[in-house]
């Protein structure tokens, strides 16, 4: 007969068979994803949520043959083959717990619109966990909403009394697990069991939960004190208890843990009042990514010390960019405190005791720079070749660059500094007048003068990961370098202020340690998701007039409130003011300035041979385009589009010998820009187009005349920015769009290109050919190996 705690393991293991045996008894079932959904809202409408987590080591045949495993990790394919493989029609909830449900949920909206997967209610809940009012507000327009959809799928009213009672049974079950908590510490409870009784509360029916865990915890009372090295375990969420099992197993008992499903009491709804009030709080479950470090490495020390654990294990897995953006500085707090400490890559075996806490090899995480010696220039293999440009206005563009960031470096010696992610609102900066300089061309110049290596090398010595989210890391790196002969353009100043747009699961980890290691005043602005099932594909032509009706008003209220708040604190910490007239002129500079953009791209797709491919246009566009609201940057994009009209006029061509249009899909190889003209001589294959013109003309206008507020358009312009290019809909109708007015032949994709532009591209009978190449160069040896593939594929296409 099986124990209590056997029946817990078996529902936290196979909830799926869980949630069809409940179906087949006529329970009203909704399955759930995300860690911070409220279950007790469920609940009290009388449904019952199940958890639907990944399957590690399962194969996702139909996930694969959809999206590949390029742009989505394992534990997202794992999870979209488990929904589309259930035709049972159960209603399903998304949250917005991590940057990849967004993508899950956007490629299931394009799914069921395109009737490729079984119907069935789907929901996305848009839960926000900025500590901000504008956040708890947003989060209040969502709970309605959600209630609402609750009601439509069979949900009962949801009344002062049921919540009352959702409460009582919540305090009841918080009891258990406070009890559990306690048979943890004392030995008696293995981790592995504690993790499943979590689990499992998230799949059974809270009574009859309850009746298990009374059980089990006097099964778990009746047991000796086990022999075993009592552990603290960090890092990646452990959806099963696998992990937990072979850690016991080789003689480690876990006795406390920070992961998004270890800890029971954060798994809890806290506060009293009515839910819609209790529900909208942001700091309710607050995702472990999006927590400060030095507020997690706290919490963290008091558990050790509560329970009695002086070692710590990371376990970090694959393609968990915030774990590896921790793991190393974990290691150095841990031993700091005088605390054992090692990583487990848990797609690897577990090694010996040895090998996992070998003290680390490198010197202290984040010295002052000037601490360091300089770092020797490290040779290349295969270093980028420089491309060929025809436009004379590229040129004076990067003299104006150039002298514009010596006169950056100058005001950073002299006044406050900042450094802004590329979809972070930077308008409202430059009518303040603070300098600042954009992440991503930094990263892009770093590229360019071929100091990426050296770079990567300054973050692994501090404990900071090369590969996960590199391209933005760069402005950190910088941070490290004090080696002026090397710095690309003298190098970065030390930012006094960082923004950033919480687009990315990395994002918050990078630049949380970018502040802390700066002292600098992070901002980090909410990213919101458009939840409707039924969106318009055309953004292009509704959204630079009509943003106010397309965009849903509480996204423009967030962000709009956020601008408030964000310009007030910098107000405050700067001395600096906005200027509300050159606000709004900045605005219409703007405008301005995209609008030549537009005209630009418009006589590209319509020349034949086109006047100029993609080796001009992106930074013909990118330099000006981090000048945006400045006179300079509007006559810059009018120069670009007066000489490319003179040269289309003049019948001058990229490549005169034109047969091949070709589309460039992801960020640019800055690092070797000649890449893309390897092939116009033996093909005649251009490249004509590149997100970055053809998103200048697209994304970034917003009219704002007829008394609408400057302010909000700004916000419109950026609540959308990342939509166009991998939001599913989105992103492929504008790409066809733009295939089709360019005369493209074929498309060349890097390695994190969406996967849904592809298909949709393919569809519309373009080939795609998908490189494993970011966008960094490669060595030489992989070089060859790209080049050969391209070769090949405009042979086919030729």
């Amino acid at each position: 007969m099986s124990s209590a705690i056997d029946t817990l393991l078996a529902a936290a293991e196979d909830a799926g068979a869980r949630a069809r045996q409940l179906l087949a008894q006529g329970a009203q079932v909704v399955r759930v994803v995300g860690q911070d959904a409220p279950y007790e809202l469920l609940r009290a409408a009388g449904l019952q949520p199940v958890r639907l987590v990944p399957r590690p080591g399962e194969p996702t045949p139909l996930a694969d043959r959809l999206i590949g495993a390029a742009t989505i990790s394992q534990r997202g394919r794992s999870l979209l083959e488990q929904i589309l493989n259930d035709d049972s029609g159960t209603p399903l909830l998304i949250t917005h717990a991590d940057a990849e449900l967004p993508q899950l949920f956007g490629a299931l909206r394009e799914l069921l619109r395109t009737g490729e997967m079984a119907a069935r209610p789907l929901h996305f809940l848009d839960l926000l966990h900025q500590p901000r009012t504008s956040s708890r507000r947003y989060n209040a327009v969502r709970l309605e909403q959600l209630a609402r959809w609750l009601g439509d799928i069979g949900g009962s009213a949801l009344t002062e009394a049921r919540w009352r009672e959702e409460h009582r049974c919540i305090a009841q079950s918080a009891g258990l697990l406070q009890r559990a908590q306690q048979l943890r510490t004392s030995l008696q409870l293995a981790g592995s069991e504690l993790l499943a009784m979590i689990a499992a509360l998230h799949v059974l029916p809270q009574a009859e939960w309850q009746e298990l865990m009374a059980a089990a915890l006097n099964e778990a009372g009746a047991k000796p004190v086990r022999d075993a090295t009592a552990v603290a375990v960090a890092g990646s969420a452990q959806y099963q208890p696998d992990h937990y099992r072979t850690l016991e197993q080789a003689g480690f008992h876990i006795v406390c843990d920070l992961q998004d499903w270890g800890d029971p009491l954060a798994l809890l709804p806290a506060g009293q009042g009515d839910w819609l009030t209790v529900l909208s709080e942001p700091h309710r479950r607050v995702p472990l990514r999006l927590q400060p470090f030095a507020q997690r490495w706290a919490a963290l020390q008091q558990s050790m010390r509560l329970a009695g654990a002086g070692t710590l294990i990371c376990l970090m897995a694959p393609a968990d960019e915030p774990v590896a953006w921790d793991a190393g500085i974990f290691m150095r707090q841990a031993s700091d405190a005088g605390l054992r400490g090692g990583v487990w890559r848990t797609d690897e075996p577990l090694r010996d005791a040895a090998e996992l806490f070998a003290p680390p090899a490198t010197g202290p995480a984040e010295p002052e720079p000037a601490q360091r010696e300089p770092v020797k220039r490290r040779p290349r293999d295969g270093a980028g070749q420089r491309s060929t440009k025809s436009l004379q206005s590229v040129a004076d563009f990067g003299s104006y660059q150039r002298s514009w960031f010596q006169q950056v470096r100058q005001q950073a010696q002299d006044g406050p500094f900042g450094v802004v992610n590329a979809n972070s609102p930077q308008e409202m900066l430059r009518a303040m007048g603070l300098p600042f300089v954009v992440n991503q061309w930094w990263a892009a110049i770093a590229a360019a003068k071929q100091q990426s290596p050296r770079y990567f090398q300054l973050l692994a010595e501090r404990g900071y990961p090369t590969d996960a989210e590199a391209y933005s890391a760069q402005g950190l790196a910088a941070l490290f370098d004090a080696d002026a002969t090397q710095a690309p353009w003298g190098g970065l100043p030390r930012p006094d202020f960082l923004q950033a747009v919480l687009t990315t699961n990395a994002t918050p980890r990078i630049f949380d340690h970018w502040s802390r290691a700066s002292g600098a005043d992070l901002f980090l602005f909410e990213h919101t998701v458009d939840p409707r099932l039924d969106i318009r594909a055309d953004w292009w032509e509704r959204l630079p007039d009509h943003w106010d009706e397309e965009i849903e008003a509480a996204r423009l209220d967030l962000l709009t409130a956020e601008l408030r708040q964000a310009i007030a604190q910098l107000e405050q910490q700067t001395g600096h003011q906005l200027d509300a007239a050159q606000f709004e002129e900045i605005m219409q500079l703007v405008n301005e300035q995209e609008e030549y953009y537009r005209l630009t791209r418009d006589l590209i797709a319509a020349t034949r041979p086109a006047p100029v491919s993609i080796v001009d246009t992106m930074p013909a566009t990118m330099v000006p385009q981090w000048h945006r609201g400045t006179i300079w940057g509007r006559d810059a994009a009018r120069t670009f589009y007066e000489e490319v009209k003179s040269r289309a006029t003049a019948g001058e061509a990229a490549c005169p010998d034109e047969r091949l249009r070709l589309m460039w899909l992801g960020r640019g190889l800055w690092g070797d820009m000649g890449f893309y003209q390897r092939w116009e001589q033996s093909h005649g294959a251009v490249f004509v187009w590149s997100m970055y013109l053809a998103l200048a003309a697209d994304g970034y206008i917003r009219y704002f005349d007829r008394g609408r507020d400057p302010l909000r358009a700004l916000a419109a312009r950026f609540v959308t920015m990342g939509d166009e290019l991998r939001m599913p809909t989105w992103a492929g109708a504008w790409h066809v769009r733009e295939a089709q007015t360019h005369g493209i032949h074929g498309a060349v994709a890097l390695s994190d290109a969406d996967p849904f532009v592809v298909r949709a591209l393919e569809r519309a009978g373009v080939p795609v050919l998908a490189l494993d190449l970011d966008n960094y160069a490669e060595a030489a040896e992989s070089r060859s190996h790209y080049d050969a593939r391209i070769s090949a594929f405009l042979d086919g296409l030729g």
